[in-house]
């Protein structure tokens, strides 16, 4: 039979046969869904600007004469473009020394935190010995303790190492280990959080796996290091880049233990803009520009392994 019919023809639908039809439902939305929804985006918006516009008013600043910056602080359209505070960055102080500066101490960071925490949070997760319990409520607690409570303890500490910048046997008579690379890497070679965040990992890995490898004679150390590392590298490379964030934007800490100019970090050398009686908010901002450049990148291409890791330990 043609599939075609006659002007006029109407089909019967075989019997027995339903005929369905399609209809558009519209949701309706209530005067105060809409009234939440537009405040929800309001809030957004605002949030937004609030985020963005300091680091957009840093780089509009950066761009503009040290005439223009005073006359127009506010003004988002620089009157006049000009790449001058740039030239002043990197001529009147050794910005590129502190550049290097800051991206050894940091990448030390997360070398060392990252292997001593992974350790510390392997024995927490999947070994047995006693005190285990307590050691970790312990080391929670200790997350709790402001980092500026520490500091003069982590001083007196490092100036009182044995046979170190002059000391003798009881650490007295120099300067220990201050003006040193050590007095910055050492104290966050293990941070708590570290610990407490590779913990989390571990715990989600299953123990059958590294006692089918005890099982085959492996060491301890083989077993972490072949087994169960591999499985928590998502949580490491969260771990390493958050290390590295909180590493290159350290100021209070490096300002304290460096006093030799040279052994500056960015972020004691932007300082150097800043004085008693005026601020040089020209170089300042170019410096604050090139110095964030780092960590804006590591975080564009990071993000996502931020987020699982993130929502891992919340979940745990």
């Amino acid at each position: 039979m043609s599939a075609q019919t006659a002007p006029g023809l109407h089909l019967a639908a075989p019997a027995g046969t339903a005929v369905r039809t399609r209809t558009l439902h519209t949701t309706h939305k209530t005067p105060a869904q809409r009234v939440g929804a537009a405040a929800w985006w309001v809030a957004v918006v605002i949030v937004a600007i609030l985020t963005v516009f300091p680091l957009f008013w840093t780089l509009v600043t950066s761009l503009k004469p040290a005439g223009d910056i005073l006359s127009g602080a506010l003004e988002l359209v620089p009157r006049t473009v000009t790449l001058e505070n740039y030239e002043r960055v990197l001529t009147e102080v050794p910005f590129g020394r502190y550049f290097l500066n800051s991206m050894l101490l940091a990448v030390a960071g997360v070398v060392l935190n990252l292997f001593f925490g992974s350790l510390a949070g392997y024995a927490f997760a999947k070994l047995k010995f006693r005190g285990k319990r307590a050691l970790f409520v312990t080391l929670l607690g200790s997350l709790m303790v402001p980092g500026i409570v520490t500091m003069v303890p982590s001083f007196l500490v490092l100036r009182a190492i044995p046979f170190a910048g002059g000391n003798n046997l009881v650490g007295q008579g120099g300067v220990g280990l201050l003006n040193t690379w050590w007095a910055i890497i050492l104290p966050g070679a293990a941070g708590a959080f570290a610990v407490f965040f590779m913990r989390q990992f571990f715990s989600s890995i299953p123990d059958e796996l590294g006692e089918a490898a005890r099982i085959d004679g492996a060491s301890e150390f083989r077993i972490f290091a072949q087994v169960y590392l591999p499985l928590a590298k998502a949580g490491a490379a969260v771990l390493a880049i958050l290390t590295f964030q909180a590493g290159w934007n350290s100021f209070m800490w490096p300002l304290i233990v460096l006093n030799v100019q040279e052994m500056w970090t960015v972020q004691v050398g932007l300082a150097s803009f800043v004085t008693d009686y005026a601020t040089d908010y020209g170089p300042l901002m170019a410096g604050t520009v090139i110095t964030s450049l780092p960590v804006l990148l590591l975080f564009v291409f990071a993000q996502r392994y931020i987020i699982e890791g993130v929502s891992h330990v919340n979940s745990r």
